[in-house]
């Protein structure tokens, strides 16, 4: 995964000083953490998969680190991938940050790590990434390799780890049999950790190296979480282009393994770059939303970006690795990640609230729609005097006024019943009435069941006191 504008944690620190300066107001590069308490190994009850399915990378060392627990506060997001593990500069077969800080020392991304956990999310931790010496060149075998990891998990009471196989070891078959190898070894030896593989994508998929790793893991046996191309700096061109790459490594997860269709979905992933990428190829909110809608509708597994560090408007610098050269807010492509991890199906079912008028005595002979259902992408339900199919897996999206386009209106029924979602139970609250279609941002109140409520980052269709995020705090009764 290529890092451009890559300033050197070492020598940088009074350049990304300075860097924080020339970013929008209220995106400042300081952690606003630095009373926190020393690194002290702080544990986390884990994440369900689709939150580390959705992690986005995070360099919590360089390219001006954002303070994490204001970018949850503002997303809804909940899990960040800290990038990258490697082999030491000089050689050795020992975990470091950057090739430069030893993990076994480390203070420093534990401190982060601790702001994660507390405001209740947590981390996974990147191994490899574009350029430097990974361990899987330097350890020798397969588990020598997987014991070097195995201290960073230690250290961190990893949940989940990232393989980011690039350059320049995916061209060494060596190093390749190393690191998924230990791939293998980490899944075995650490049970319920969430691995995932990603590897470069091109407009076939993935290249003749990528496969290789495909060809690795099926000789081993080795079964990961999920494998991952990144559709950028290959000459790509917007959504549409990052979604055929995808149908394209579909396929040859598909010949590679013999998975059925769905399978192979399952097991597949996908890490993009926001806004311009390292080689001028432009990425907008729209094509994030074209390959979440893609992602979604078809059941894949993982949805994430390079990188939250970017993930903010240019000021006075165009440093492509700190602000993302288009036209944003802060924080936008985070929440696309966001909004992935909260289209797994919730634990918890919440109250019905929803009522059916059939007026003139007609109706449709599809089921009401209903805000609390979950309803899977072929679902034919009625709203408003209209019949709606629903494209992919939904659960509170309005249909006909929804952001996200889940349904498509198949017309009008003969007499149909007009449906209404409104929140149950009295109260005579000042506030506008809560909206299972309205995105609200972090601070927003609403009233819902007789009491009031705000939000506490983004949300959208998280039902006021019965939601499995627990995004409202309530405000008590009106």
């Amino acid at each position: 995964m290529q890092r451009s504008g890559k300033i050197g944690y070492a020598v940088g620190a009074a350049l990304v000083a300075a860097a924080a300066t020339v970013i929008a107001t209220g995106v400042s590069g300081a952690t606003g953490h630095d009373a926190a308490v020393p690194y002290a190994g702080a544990t986390s009850a884990a994440l369900g998969s689709n939150w580390y399915g959705s992690a986005p990378y995070v360099m919590p060392l360089e390219n001006n680190p954002p303070d994490l627990p204001q970018v949850m506060a503002a997303t809804g997001e909940k899990a960040f991938e800290l990038a990258f593990v490697l082999a030491p500069n000089g050689g050795g077969c020992t975990p470091t940050w950057g090739g430069t800080a030893a993990v076994s020392s480390d203070t420093a991304v534990g401190n982060v790590i601790n702001t994660v956990r507390s405001a209740g999310g947590d981390v996974s931790i990147s191994i490899g990434g574009y350029g430097g010496t990974k361990l899987g060149q330097t350890c020798g075998t397969a588990s020598a390799t997987a014991a070097a990891y195995q201290q960073v998990i230690d250290k961190y009471s990893l949940k989940a780890v990232d393989f980011d196989l690039e350059e320049p070891e995916y061209e060494n078959t060596s190093a390749i049999n190393n690191e998924v190898g230990a791939a293998q070894l980490l899944q075995k030896n650490n049970p319920g950790l969430y691995v995932s593989i990603t590897t470069a994508g091109t407009t076939s998929g993935t290249g003749y190296f990528g496969q290789n790793v495909l060809n690795t893991a099926k000789g081993l046996g080795f079964v990961p979480n999920n494998y991952s191309i990144m559709p950028f700096d290959g000459g790509f061109n917007g959504g549409g282009s990052q979604t055929a790459a995808l149908e394209a490594f579909h396929t040859l997860l598909v010949n590679t393994f013999g998975w059925d269709s769905q399978t192979a979905y399952a097991h597949e992933g996908i890490s993009m770059m926001n806004g311009k990428s390292d080689t001028g190829e432009m990425f907008s909110q729209a094509d994030f939303q074209t390959v979440l809608d893609y992602v979604t509708g078809h059941g894949l597994s993982r949805y994430t970006f390079w990188a939250v560090n970017r993930d903010r408007p240019c000021g006075s610098t165009t440093d492509n690795g700190i602000c993302s050269n288009i036209s944003q807010n802060p924080w936008d492509f985070t929440k696309f990640d966001a909004k992935f991890a909260g289209a797994t199906p919730p634990t918890t079912t919440p109250p019905t609230t929803t009522t059916t008028t059939p007026p003139g005595g007609g109706s449709c002979t599809a089921a009401a729609w209903n805000s609390a259902t979950a309803y899977s992408g072929g679902a034919v339900v009625s709203y408003n005097g209209h019949q709606w199919t629903a494209k992919w897996w939904t659960q509170g999206d309005t249909p006909g006024s929804n952001s996200q386009n889940v349904w498509t209106d198949n017309g009008t029924c003969a007499g149909g019943p007009t449906t209404t979602t409104a929140p149950p139970g009295g109260g005579t609250c000042t506030v506008a009435a809560w909206n299972s279609a309205t995105a609200y941002s972090g601070g927003a109140v609403v009233s819902y069941n007789g009491h009031k409520w705000t939000a506490k980052w983004w949300t959208q269709g998280d039902t006021p006191g019965s939601n499995s995020q627990n995004v409202w705090t309530d405000n008590g009764t009106c």
